[in-house]
């Protein structure tokens, strides 16, 4: 009997059974897909109707569902009644969707997933590669991060890609593409007049003409010797290359989506959040044991999120005095200071199990750039019952406190570890990072 693969598991039967379901009880669905995936995978169903919506892993693999003619009879008896005892308990709570998981639920099950602090590959390891290639993401995890960060955005064609932002000019060679001179355009993004070359007017096919360049060539000018060198990368390539990874390195890496521009790209009818849910399940990656965090800045589409898939959600925290812009589009005048308050996490922790803050509101800094005294901000966030995972740590001066730069040279490394040490002596649970290797040597064995 050919072993089970290791990504097998159902698909969320709520809100929509197939066609073929003639009653309203939403494990029909869930009934159906059990059986037929242990048939593909070479088990016999023999378990009682409703009780087949029992995964591999919700089981392990002492209990395993499985009653084959090929086990000694004695043996499949107690497997299955042990798999009957899971699934009573898969059952009573697979019964509700994911939006009716109490806040207070969540927050518990969020402080009991708190274990060593994560390093998260910001971009990939964009300190070293051009961000958002497959190479960097790469690197990323070579270097022992525990997540890559693909920020994704839409092509005209409805396909998930990796970019920091829709405008291309800046990480790509768009404008040295004659054929392409006429894509150039001026748009408002999130309220913002921007002028150069946008995902969204480009098929997948034509984007895959590009080649990714260094954003910030003055500081990261060893960086520029890869320019024309990498494709942009759809959220399908990271995933099959974390696959591959995780099989190489023998640890599994999660990927860590961010949904850029959500109510813009639904505004223009590419909703990012079907093709995201779309890939997860086809992936076998929407639950809350896949090692997947989804991330925003704005608030309506992680709560719409919340409803659709159970993975790990968080909330982005931008500068204190602006909003979230779906606030800004629903005339909600609260800013992210209001979210970043103790009654705000707490609102925040009814959707969302963490929270991305920038490193200020965490460890401030003066005017002159000189750090300031730690706030309560991780006790406070973790009182919420919410992960706490700030952003950005790199290396170079021009990112540093000013007592820990090095030099006048923006572009020179300063005393980073410094940086990153104080952050996990804070306790927060894990940290985006431009330099994951050096994230992972400030960590060491915490």
């Amino acid at each position: 009997m050919p072993a089970p693969s290791p990504k097998w598991r159902l698909s969320r039967c709520w809100p929509r059974p197939p066609r073929s379901c003639s009653g309203s009880c939403p494990h029909r669905y869930s009934t159906w897909r059990a059986t037929w995936a242990l048939r593909s995978q070479g088990f016999c169903s023999s378990l009682p109707d409703g009780l087949r919506s029992v995964t591999r892993r919700s089981l392990g693999q002492a209990s395993r569902v499985v009653a084959c003619p090929t086990l000694n009879p004695s043996r499949a008896r107690s497997t299955v009644i042990l798999g009957v005892l899971a699934a009573l308990v898969a059952v009573a709570v697979g019964a509700l969707p994911a939006a009716s998981k109490p806040s207070n639920e969540r927050a518990k099950q969020t402080k009991a997933s708190r274990g060593a602090p994560l390093v998260i590959a910001h971009r990939g390891a964009s300190g070293y590669r051009p961000e958002h290639t497959l190479a960097a993401h790469e690197l990323g995890a070579r270097m022992g991060a525990d997540f890559v960060e693909p920020d994704l955005v839409s092509t005209r064609d409805g396909v998930l890609v990796a970019r920091h932002e829709n405008e291309i000019w800046g990480t790509t060679d768009v404008s040295t593409k004659p054929g392409f001179a006429d894509r150039k355009s001026t748009k408002t993004i999130d309220g913002m007049v921007v002028t150069g070359w946008f995902t969204e007017d480009f098929t997948l096919a034509e984007l895959k003409t590009l080649r990714a360049k260094e954003r910030i060539p003055d500081i990261r000018q060893r960086n520029t010797i890869y320019n024309g060198r990498f494709e942009i990368p759809t959220l399908q390539e990271v995933i099959d290359l974390t696959e591959r990874l995780s099989s190489e390195l023998n640890r599994e890496i999660g990927i860590y989506p961010e949904t850029k521009h959500p109510t813009y790209f639904r505004n223009i009818g590419l909703p990012l959040e079907g093709p995201l849910v779309r890939t997860l399940r086809r992936n076998g990656l929407d639950s809350r044991r896949s090692k997947v965090f989804v991330q925003s800045f704005e608030t309506r589409n992680l709560k719409q999120l919340n409803e659709r898939i159970d993975v790990k959600l968080v909330q982005l925290f931008g500068g204190k005095t602006t909003r979230p812009f779906d606030f800004t589009v629903d005339g909600d005048p609260r800013t992210y200071a209001d979210l970043a308050t103790r009654a705000g996490l707490r609102e925040v922790s009814k959707y969302a199990d963490g929270v991305g803050p920038s490193k200020d509101y965490i460890v401030p800094r003066d005017s002159t750039g000189r750090s300031l005294a730690p706030t309560s901000f991780v006790a406070d966030a973790h009182r919420a019952g919410l992960l706490v995972h700030p952003y950005t740590f790199r290396n170079e001066n021009m990112f540093l406190p000013l007592e820990l730069r090095s030099s006048a040279d923006p572009a020179a490394y300063g005393n980073a570890f410094a940086e990153y040490e104080q952050f996990f002596d804070l306790g927060v649970d894990g940290l985006f990072s431009d330099n994951p290797d050096t994230g992972v040597e400030a960590r060491g064995d915490r």
